[in-house]
């Protein structure tokens, strides 16, 4: 998994590729935590369009993430999922917990 963050404006941009399981854990945690305590920061979105695997140590690290940005005050947004992983994010529920968007990038 390779993790990738980009500031523009008041939004913040993690982009990942690869496999979004539990060894990356402490990565994707180095990646945020800066992120909810930049107060530039408003908003923070999650590139997911090249990640082709997540399982449910994945979706415990974006509930928690969802759960520190919330008590931040900036909302999380999943961008582009696709394949197994939209449907993982479906059977989960996550639509109800997220903004899920299909941004065409």
């Amino acid at each position: 998994m390779t993790i990738n963050v980009q500031i523009q404006g008041n939004v913040a941009r993690i982009d990942m590729y690869g496999r979004f399981d539990f060894q990356v854990h402490r990565e994707f945690k180095d990646a945020y935590t800066p992120l909810l305590d930049n107060s530039a920061v408003r908003e923070i979105e999650i590139e997911m369009s090249r990640v082709d695997y997540l399982d449910s140590s994945a979706l415990g690290m974006l509930m928690l993430l969802n759960e520190r940005a919330k008590a931040a005050g900036k909302p999380v947004t999943l961008l582009n999922t696709s394949g197994v992983v939209s449907q993982v994010l479906g059977v989960a529920n996550f639509s109800k917990i997220f903004n899920i968007k299909q941004t065409g990038s």
